[in-house]
Parts: structure tokens; sequence; C-alpha cells
């Protein structure tokens, strides 16, 4: 299974995100969280638009994806766990487990550093959250982000297949926690316990920054519980929240592709919120 992982990279990526972005467009159909308040054809066209431009640019500027780093890294015997010669499955989960708490640091590094926030205000600026949401990423921040995996899969000699296999599960967990499915309390309360689900992370999007300063994870939920940045429910109810960042409201800025582009650039600011935190579930 993981030779076949390695040697169809990118069939298995596209079927896998295509899947998962299928599965839970038609959930969040079927079984909405929430009354979306911006048409949601405007926003899909938008934050797809993105999307594809994204991709675009990381083919442009890094020909060479992070599977094909790793594989070099691979023949210069570069990184952690190829100088141990680590046992391959070993090297694959921990792999996988070191990645995401990387990116669980460079989630929060984003909002606690002025300049990087302002890249990552393009995707809490959406006043919606829905599957699309998940892939909605400023152009400068997706490289900023290829940047750090590419000098963290040098460290740690990350296998190929681990780097195939984490970026699945990190784009189709995105997919999953930023839908607008409703999922069942009873089931809510256990899955969070291991993974981050819509209702845990649709909080992290709240207009309140007390509250957007929290779960930052998105894949493992471990995370904010070992760093204390857990937030287990929005104050005002997940029917009751707003969505999205209190300054920047209007659709030409939030919505439309080219007001993205631009927001980093507009003079904003985020103002500071203090509040105590609730971890009650």
């Amino acid at each position: 299974m993981l030779s076949f992982v390695e040697s169809q990279e990118s069939i298995f990526r596209l079927l896998t995100f295509f899947s998962f972005f299928g599965v839970m467009a038609a959930a969040e159909w079927l079984f909405p969280k929430r009354t979306l308040t911006v048409s949601k054809a405007k926003r899909w066209l938008n934050n797809i638009a993105l999307m594809m431009l994204n991709t675009a640019v990381l083919r442009a500027i890094f020909p060479l994806a992070a599977a094909g780093f790793a594989a070099w890294c691979s023949r210069q015997g570069i990184g952690l766990f190829n100088i141990l010669d680590a046992p391959l499955w070993l090297s694959v989960i921990l792999s996988i487990v070191i990645l995401d708490g990387i990116i669980w640091f460079q989630h929060k590094l984003f909002h606690t550093v002025p300049l990087l926030w302002r890249l990552h205000a393009v995707h809490h600026a959406d006043r919606d959250l829905d599957v699309t949401s998940g892939a909605r990423f400023h152009p400068i921040e997706i490289l900023l982000s290829m940047l750090i995996k590419f000098v963290a899969i040098a460290l740690l000699g990350v296998p190929v297949v681990a780097v195939i296999l984490f970026e699945v599960i990190l784009s189709g967990m995105a997919l999953f926690n930023h839908s607008n499915v409703a999922i069942p309390l009873s089931i809510d309360r256990w899955v969070r316990k291991v993974l981050v689900t819509p209702d845990m992370h649709r909080v992290h999007h709240s207009i309140h920054r007390y509250e957007s300063d929290s779960n930052f994870g998105f894949n493992l939920a471990i995370w904010d519980r070992l760093f204390n940045t857990y937030r287990a429910q929005p104050e005002e109810g997940h029917y009751g929240m707003t969505i999205g960042i209190k300054s920047q409201r209007e659709e030409k800025h939030v919505v439309w592709l080219t007001g993205l582009l631009a927001l980093p650039f507009r003079l904003f600011k985020r103002a500071p919120e203090k509040k105590q935190q609730d971890n009650s579930l």
C-alpha cells in the first residue's frame, strides 16, 4: 500500500482530495449547521478561484514538490530519520505526528506576528465557513508554508510516503473541520478528543480575538490541550456567533478574489481582546 501511494502520488492525491471535497460538500448540504450569510455561489466561485491560483503559483515557484524534495533529501542522507536509518513504519508515524505539531506552531505564529497575520487574515475574513474555506489562503502564505515544510522535511529526513500521506491528511482534515456540517454533540465530544471537529475549529473563526486565538489545530486535537489554547465552545454559541474579522465585512474586500489578494496590504489593526478560556468539553 505504501509503495502504491509513493508511485502514484498525483493520482492518489487528486482522488483523495476530490473524494473528501465531494463527501463534505454533500454532508453540509444534507446536514447544514448554520445558515450562510453570503451567496454560496459567489463564495465558492472566488474561494475555488483562489485555490486554483495558489496551485498555479506553487507549481511555478516550487516545481519540485514536497515529496520530490523529500526524495532528494533521502538520496543525500539528509535529516534525522535518514541518519538514524529508522524503520520505515516508525519514521512515517513519527513524521506525520511531528509535522502536525509544526503546522500547529506555524498557525499560532501566523496569529502572533502582525505581518504574518495580515496574510492569514485572508483565511479568517471569510464571513461563512464551509468546505471551500479549508483551501482559502493568500498565495504568499501558501509559499511561506511550503518553505517551512521544506525546512521541516530536511531537518527530520521525512520519508517520501510520509510527506504524501501527511499532505493528504492535512488537506482532507482542513476540508472536514471547515465544513458547515452538523455533527451530533454526543459524537463530537468523543471525536474531538483525538481529531479537530468542525464545531471545535469553528470557534477559531469567531470575530472575537479571544476565541480566534484558540483551537489552532487542523488535524490532531492534542496540541491545543497541551499548550493551553483549547476552547470548547464559542461564548455566543455556534448559531449566535459571528464568523470573520470584525473590521473587514465588505464583500468587495472579503468575498471577491481581487479583494482577497489585496487584503494583506490594506490598513487595518487587530484589536486585542482577553477572556477567560472555556475548557468545559
